[in-house]
């Protein structure tokens, strides 16, 4: 094979020339991917066929003649076929050929090789196009047929890294997207999202041409019925094959699917809505999730990297009148007692970011029927305290680290085992601060590496209530404990070093589960139970924040904020700014749920650097990348101590703002709690905001004070806290661009 990016094969052979086999041959040679492409099969009319379409090159129709020479052999035979044409091939494939095949189930193709050849050669490298069609034969080979289409590979301990890499370029060559996973795995995942629906297919065609009015039944079926059934005019040898190899896989998959079917005959039966409501409205939610997936555009994708990159040039003012998304510490808060409480409860305002709709699945999947989102309406059908039930796998959380500490309180305290888990930076997040005092309440929690996730709690534990004091202010580890207090005998006891967002102490009240407040003392008594109520979410202040700051340091703006949430414990940006000279006024203060809201003015006006007070530090700590902003385009110098808690969120934010803010060129010093910040002009320059969502917008809001553009790479994540972030800045005057590639 010939060096470059896209592989050069001498001899490429595709045995069996139906229409994947078919496809790739052509795909091949349109691609300029092999000198000679070879078609092998044993009916001679595909071959003449192939040949005439310009599909091949040569043919052969033995298989043992057809592999002497080839560098790149590929099977694209019934899977049951397979054995044979290994053992006719054996004695004349080359040792350095790569050897693959196309066949939707790997188990089967891997013992067939290994009993064939004795053992599994290193250049065998079985593999899955995630494509195809309901039409069949070489003359429905198409060149484009895998373009935008997954490819499995399905390599080995044993295989040889370099013929996996070159088989992994000549199915990018051919423009399908390239993905690994173990053998077995793919079985598994294969029976349950293809095998299963193609026989659920088959048999309902079936059973329904089997009816006496089988003709009405037909004419008149829906676009539902035909796209549904299409996939059973699939050929029916293949998979009669495929579900004969692929037998395990499929029957364990087929029972489960039966007993849920079974459980929908009995909620229709039984007239049982609530039991339909909740299988289809997590039905759902899961289709949209997975629709989302495909499109790269979900929290969870364990298969697919899209790195998103900004770039943000000098705007002009900030002007407009707009509503950011609702609070996501709320928003996960909401859905989380909503579900534990009685009755249903109304949320007006949910974010619908990614973090926020992890949440929301975790409890769809522990039984929770919720209805939407839908423009931020969500309708939760409690289930009360004990009402949960075991999901079928780990809960996944996204990127939040605000889900992973309340849920590790609030699953201490299950009947059944949980494991947590999150997305690759949530997994180097600390989580001893809220394992270490949920032990000593009864709990039993194993962590990873460090006291990092997943984090896998034991079920059936007594939970005893406890007077702790926090080392250091967290809102999420005090709410964690609090909600495992709901469940402990006794009183839990909060006591805080600084006082930290209430909204979790506020949302109990406002359920009916009372909390007390004694200066630093948070304490409730388990053994209660919360009420449904309507919650409405206020906007976001911390998605605020980067408005707020963008108008304060940008001349000429004049900038609107409504229905911003101020709680008390959530303001401290607002009271930092104000001492930089910052001209923010409230107006219409009012609440909402419980909580305070108002309608935010900022205007220009110029800052000046403070040393800013401590006392401000946890009421402002998620806002701080944005202040950093702030302090840079402040004339002096901006002091921030004790905030050593930021250096453990998404990233360590006090070190990777520092490194953005030294690329542009402002002066800076980093220390252990925090750093100074020396105002004045900067230019633009290219910043990795190392996958954390505010200091991907904090530097895209210091654009309009720069002298270039600022590239800001792996922004992906801005979707979980502030979906629909660039757009709504390039309204009010910001510029962004966004590109991506899919990696």
């Amino acid at each position: 094979m010939a060096g470059g990016d896209a592989p050069h094969f001498r001899r490429l052979v595709v045995i069996g020339l139906g229409l994947i086999g078919g496809s790739l041959a052509l795909a091949a040679r349109q691609n300029a991917l092999a000198a000679t492409v070879v078609g092998c099969d044993e009916r001679q009319q595909s071959l003449d066929e192939g040949l005439a379409l310009g599909i091949i090159d040569e043919v052969e129709p033995d298989p043992a003649q057809a592999v002497a020479g080839a560098d790149l052999v590929v099977m694209a035979v019934p899977v049951q076929a397979n054995a044979e044409v290994l053992e006719r091939i054996r004695g004349t494939l080359p040792e350095t050929a790569i050897l693959t095949d196309v066949g939707s189930v790997k188990g089967r193709f891997v013992a067939d090789v290994e009993h064939a050849f004795g053992h599994l050669p290193a250049n065998v490298v079985p593999g899955h196009p995630i494509a195809g069609s309901e039409k069949n034969g070489v003359g429905a080979a198409s060149a484009s047929l895998f373009e935008r289409h997954k490819v499995i590979l399905t390599p080995s301990d044993s295989t040889d890294s370099t013929a996996l890499s070159i088989l992994a370029a000549f199915w990018s060559a051919c423009g399908a997207e390239v993905l690994t996973m173990p053998v077995a795995r793919h079985d598994e995942v294969l029976a349950a999202t293809s095998h299963l629906p193609h026989l659920i297919a088959f048999s309902l065609v079936d059973t329904l041409a089997g009816e006496e009015d089988n003709q009405d039944i037909f004419r008149y079926a829906a676009g539902g019925f035909r796209d549904f059934t299409r996939i059973a005019a699939s050929d029916p040898v293949m998979w009669r094959d495929i579900f004969l190899s692929n037998r395990d896989a499929v029957l364990e998959v087929l029972t489960h699917f039966s007993q849920d079917l079974d459980q929908l005959r009995g909620a229709i039966e039984s007239g049982d809505g609530r039991r339909l409501l909740q299988v289809f409205t997590r039905a759902k939610a899961a289709r949209d999730h997975f629709s989302r997936m495909l499109s790269g555009e979900a929290y969870l994708t364990t298969m697919n990297n899209e790195s998103v990159r900004y770039r943000a040039i000098a705007g002009g003012p900030v002007r407009g009148d707009i509503r950011v998304p609702g609070d996501k510490s709320m928003s996960h808060r909401a859905i989380m007692l909503g579900a534990l409480a009685d009755g249903i409860t109304e949320v007006e305002g949910f974010l619908e970011g990614e973090d926020s709709l992890a949440t929301l699945q975790a409890f769809r999947d522990m039984g929770v029927t919720i209805e939407g989102p839908e423009r931020g309406f969500v309708r939760i059908h409690g289930v009360g305290l004990h009402g949960l039930q075991q999901p079928h796998g780990p809960l996944y959380l996204g990127n939040s680290g605000t889900a992973m500490r309340l849920f590790a309180g609030l699953m201490a305290a299950q009947s059944f085992d949980a494991e947590l888990t999150g997305d690759e930076s949530l997994t180097r997040r600390p989580m001893e601060r809220v394992a270490t005092p949920l032990r000593t309440m009864g709990a039993r929690i194993d962590t990873a590496e460090g006291g990092r996730p997943p984090l896998r709690i034991t079920g059936n534990q007594r939970l005893k209530g406890i007077d702790y004091e926090l080392p250091v202010a967290s809102a999420q580890v005090k709410s964690c404990l609090l909600l495992a207090g709901l469940y402990a005998e006794g009183e839990t006891i909060i006591t805080e070093p600084a006082p930290t967002r209430d909204h979790t102490e506020r949302m109990l009240n406002g359920f009916g589960y009372p909390v007390a407040r004694e200066g630093a003392k948070a304490r409730l008594r388990g053994g209660g139970s919360l009420t449904a109520m309507p919650i409405d979410v206020p906007a976001d202040i911390s998605s605020a924040t980067f408005f707020i700051v963008a108008a304060a340091i940008t001349e000429g703006s004049d900038l609107w904020l409504r229905h911003v949430g101020v709680n008390p414990t959530r303001i401290g940006v607002i009271n930092i700014l104000r001492q930089m000279g910052a001209d923010i006024s409230l107006h219409d203060e009012r609440e909402a749920g419980g909580e305070p809201v108002a309608d935010l003015r900022i205007r220009y006006a110029p800052l000046s650097g403070i040393r800013i007070p401590e006392d401000q530090v946890p009421l402002a700590i998620d806002e701080f990348p944005a202040i950093f902003i702030a302090a840079a385009n402040a004339s002096g110098r901006t002091e921030l101590t004790g905030a050593a808690e930021l250096r453990v969120k998404e990233s360590d934010r006090i070190q990777v703002m520092a490194d953005g803010l030294g690329t542009l060129g402002v002066t800076h010093e980093v220390r252990d709690d925090g750093i100074v910040i020396e105002g004045g002009p900067y230019g633009g320059g290219r910043v990795d905001s190392h996958g954390d969502h505010r200091i991907a917008m904090a530097f895209a809001v210091a654009a309009l004070r720069a002298s270039g553009p600022i590239d800001i790479d792996d922004c992906a994540n801005v979707a979980t806290s502030f979906p629909g972030f660039v757009e709504l800045a390039n309204q009010v005057g910001l510029s962004i661009q966004v590109s991506g590639e899919t990696a």
